[in-house]
């Protein structure tokens, strides 16, 4: 039989501990540890969905590493074209974590209607492209169909369509330049077969997506003639690792660079929301750890004619000790319980219902996201449990000043 467990139980279970003094404490303090984990729960949720929901929206668009040619100079727009036959498309030999390489090119234009006009970003896609980011956000019609010989096609999002008064099945007038052409601009008439609505106004209220073949005409380039190449990986977190890889494994006239390189105002943010992410976890667990300890001192203070009993029939004591760890100990984990079915409720309740809103131009997200992974509220209740535990052995060690004879004296 465990002694010191035995002892705890028994003063959980005894009526006087309910109706002792140190009750409202203790209640405060498990409050304490409840609304503590419910709301490291929710940091962690939020940050962690904010992070994959951006970033799959950044490598959806953009994806993980691109390769162009050094004359782009980081241009949304595809200046100078670098040849489809290369070493590692279609697919990366010498790199593994590789998903996909797919090729693209970008052309400015404008579309035109009868009472607007709007400057887009026509991105020239090929068969050869994973549309399973489109695919999730996909909210009416279809993609396009790369089978034609001449596909007319463009998916656009939702932002443009509300704009310039857009439906499925419009065909509209979309003005590029064209310096290689006698004209100084080329008009296309693409078909609206899709609209799309990622949340993402960076590039929703801009990008088009088409066939690279109308690109390819219109910059007088060959079928063997792309803008650049995006590569797909598997890991995100091997980002860095593997656009270094890529760098070092393309020709010395191509350059690559990853989104995070692209885009490094949009990943320091995330980056700052990771750090108030730690900050926040820090002081919840202080404040939770300063509740128990102060409820552990009362407690041990209200059984202090127990404590002389126990000394004095030869417990030691770190036994004794352990006695009220094992209570605060319970304190702690019934803490957790309950704010974990809390805190995984409300997360569930707005990852399914989707009712805190956010404004897309600020947060690129159009509502509260978050990612419930199991491995992180194991890991954030484990760690609770056990940085509280040892905030609480050191004010334990006022049980070895109290003395037997006089505790026992006033009982």
């Amino acid at each position: 039989m465990n002694f010191e467990l035995f002892i705890a139980k028994r003063i959980i279970a005894g009526k006087g501990y309910k109706n002792s003094i140190s009750s409202p404490i203790i209640k405060i303090a498990t409050i304490a540890i409840t609304l503590g984990i419910t709301v490291m729960l929710i940091a962690v949720s939020i940050g962690s969905g904010f992070q994959k929901k951006i970033r799959d929206k950044m490598s959806g668009f953009k994806g993980h590493v691109q390769i162009v040619n050094y004359d782009n100079n980081n241009s949304e727009v595809s200046l100078a074209s670098i040849e489809k036959a290369q070493p590692f498309y279609p697919e990366f030999k010498n790199v593994e974590g590789i998903k996909n390489v797919q090729v693209f090119a970008n052309k400015f234009g404008v579309i035109r209607t009868e009472k607007d006009f709007e400057g887009i970003v026509f991105k020239g896609v090929s068969s050869d492209y994973d549309f399973t980011f489109f695919k999730e956000y996909l909210k009416e019609g279809r993609l396009p169909n790369f089978s034609l010989n001449r596909n007319k096609e463009i998916l656009i999002s939702q932002s443009i369509a509300d704009r310039l008064h857009l439906k499925l099945q419009d065909t509209i007038q979309i003005v590029f330049s064209a310096e290689k052409h006698k004209n100084k601009f080329a008009q296309r008439k693409p078909i609206v077969v899709g609209i799309y609505n990622t949340g993402f106004e960076q590039f929703d209220k801009t990008m088009l997506i088409g066939d690279i073949r109308e690109v390819q005409r219109l910059n007088k380039w060959n079928e063997n003639e792309v803008g650049g190449f995006e590569v797909l990986i598997d890991d995100f977190d091997d980002l860095a690792l593997k656009g270094d890889e890529i760098y070092s494994s393309i020709p010395v006239t191509l350059n690559s660079a990853t989104i995070a390189e692209n885009y490094p105002l949009i990943f320091n943010w995330l980056n700052i929301l990771d750090n108030n992410v730690w900050v926040i976890i820090g002081i919840m667990i202080l404040v939770a750890g300063i509740n128990m300890v102060t409820a552990l001192l009362v407690l041990i203070l209200e059984q202090v004619q127990m404590v002389g009993v126990l000394k004095a029939l030869g417990s030691p004591n770190w036994s004794i000790r352990k006695v009220f760890l094992y209570n605060a100990s319970y304190l702690i984990l019934k803490g957790l319980l309950y704010g974990n079915i809390i805190g995984i409720a409300l997360l569930a309740i707005q990852k399914y219902g989707k009712f805190i809103k956010l404004d897309p131009e600020n947060y690129y997200v159009s509502t509260v996201p978050v990612s419930l992974e199991a491995l992180s509220i194991i890991l954030l209740n484990i760690g609770t449990l056990i940085l509280c535990f040892l905030m609480l052995i050191i004010p334990s060690y006022i049980i070895t000043k109290i003395k037997p004879s006089k505790s026992i004296k006033f009982a």
